[in-house]
This record gives structure tokens, C-alpha cells and sequence, in this order.
């Protein structure tokens, strides 16, 4: 089988594990980084939390079902409609961090600080909450920022979630 054939039948299953390593990575950059996530990048993460859910109860049918053609169109379908939203949902943030376009009160203001925080802040216990603005670039490679990055993923998601969905009739049914 070609890997094209093996992508597009079972593309629900490598979306649930690229979704799965996206959340780590913007996880993982909070945790040992040190960057605290602004409202637009936790509205990115939801929209991978989606594509975890869609993802993750399409391949469970098609492996419990013993599905031979792989995953059902319609859940790749779905992923496409979440990793375009995806894709939007972080260029707008990327095109506000360059400055295109203005962004939403709330995402230039700072976040919501909890009573706990500015309690043991006003106590002097504890470390300050650092809150992200949404304007300001956090972290970049080759120039792009984080925002920029995730919205090249998602666009690039989107395509093969179209792709699989859209897959060859002989690429959805085995060759007997």
C-alpha cells in the first residue's frame, strides 16, 4: 500500500496524534519555556481539543468496527471544517502580532487575573501572574512566529483532511 492510500484511509488517526503533539508542543512551551499562553492561543488549542474529539471517535469506530476502508469520509470532512477554523483563527492572531489589523480589547488588555492571584500578589506571596498579550510576539523561528507557525500547520491539516476526504474511490476500498 502506498503511503498516500495509507494517509487518506487512515488520516483520522495521524490528525488525533499531530493534534495530541501540537497540544504537547504549546504545553510543553508554557511549562519548560516559560510562555504564558494570551486568549487567542488558548482559543488555537481549542480548536486542536475539537480535532482531538472528531479524530479520536472516528478511529476508534473504524478500529472497532473493523472498518477495511479505513475511517469515514464525513470525520475528514469535520477535520477539515476544524483545522480551517484552525488555520483562520491563527492567522488572524499572527496578522495582529504584525500588526495588520487590530485585535480584540481582550487580547491587547491582557487576560482575566483570578482573586488567588492578585490576592497572594497584593500579600506578596507567591510569584506575579505574567499575562500575554495577544500583539506581541513571544517566540519565533526563522521569523515566523508561534502564531504564524500554527496557522501553516492547520492550513496544511486542512489540505490533507480535504485530500483524505476527498480520497480516489480505489484508495477507500481494498483490492480484493
Amino acid at each position: 500500500m502506498s503511503a498516500y492510500r495509507l494517509l487518506t484511509r487512515w488520516w483520522t488517526a495521524f490528525a488525533l496524534a499531530i493534534s495530541l503533539a501540537m497540544l504537547g508542543a504549546a504545553h510543553a512551551f508554557e511549562r519548560f519555556a516559560g510562555l504564558s499562553p494570551c486568549n487567542l492561543c488558548l482559543k488555537q488549542r481549542e480548536v486542536y481539543w475539537g480535532a482531538v474529539a472528531v479524530a479520536l471517535i472516528a478511529t476508534a469506530w473504524a478500529v472497532i468496527s473493523q472498518a477495511r476502508r479505513g475511517t469515514p469520509r464525513i470525520a475528514a470532512f469535520l477535520l477539515f471544517a476544524v483545522f480551517t477554523t484552525g488555520a483562520i483563527t491563527a492567522g488572524f492572531h499572527a496578522g495582529g502580532e504584525l500588526k495588520w489589523w487590530s485585535l480584540p480589547a481582550t487580547c491587547v488588555g491582557g487576560g482575566v487575573a483570578d482573586l488567588e492571584s492578585l490576592t497572594s500578589l497584593a500579600l506578596g506571596v507567591g510569584e506575579p501572574t505574567r499575562i500575554a498579550m495577544c500583539d506581541a510576539v513571544a517566540w519565533s523561528f526563522l521569523g515566523v512566529s508561534m502564531a504564524g507557525w500554527n496557522a501553516l500547520i492547520s492550513a496544511a491539516l486542512a489540505v490533507f483532511s480535504l485530500l483524505s476526504a476527498k480520497r480516489p474511490k480505489d484508495a477507500r476500498a481494498p483490492k480484493h
